[in-house]
């Protein structure tokens, strides 16, 4: 009778911890799918703002005497760079792009011209919602990844912790210093 009671709560008690295993993984999961979904937007968001970038080439050669501007658009194309790279080198060419556009207001006519630089700014805002909810979905799965018991899990299913979209980055030179 004994063995059959040890048995009986040896057999709840591994029951409890599959159902907590199985529980805690799948929140993982729900994470992974947050982050992917986010990392996407942010992708479509950059994109957008790479082809605005892109098309404002043309308007500004055919409506200025300026022919080498916005040089490095055209190399990003070839370059196989992540999202917290594509940013900065975007950043950097938008601030050409605003430059250029004060110190030539005969832009400022131009219609497309215009439209693109509504969409930049717009697509400045679009982003900054994208990163912030990335950021908020980093914070609560490296939580799940550091914390116990649930970094039990982590650890046999190798997530690991993840890097934040750090705006701070694209005011310095240095490009390793990502927030973890």
């Amino acid at each position: 009778m004994e063995i059959i009671l040890y048995s009986l709560i040896t057999c709840i008690i591994v029951c409890i911890i599959m159902i907590w295993y199985i529980t805690t993984y799948n929140k993982f999961q729900e994470y992974v799918i947050r982050i992917n979904e986010a990392e996407a937007n942010i992708d479509a968001s950059l994109r957008k703002r790479y082809d605005l970038l892109n098309k404002s080439i043309a308007i500004i050669t055919s409506n200025t005497d300026l022919k080498d501007v916005l040089t490095k658009i055209p190399e990003l194309k070839n370059k196989k760079l992540s999202n917290f790279e594509l940013d900065r080198e975007l950043y950097l060419s938008i601030n050409e792009f605003f430059v250029i556009k004060e110190e030539h207001e005969e832009l400022n006519t131009n219609e497309e011209f215009v439209k693109i630089n509504v969409s930049l700014n717009e697509s400045e805002i679009e982003l900054e919602a994208f990163r912030r909810y990335y950021n908020d979905v980093i914070t609560d799965y490296n939580k799940l990844v550091k914390r116990f018991p649930s970094n039990i899990v982590a650890l046999f299913s190798s997530y690991k912790t993840k890097t934040y979209f750090d705006g701070k980055k694209l005011f310095d030179e240095k490009r390793d210093n990502l927030k973890l």
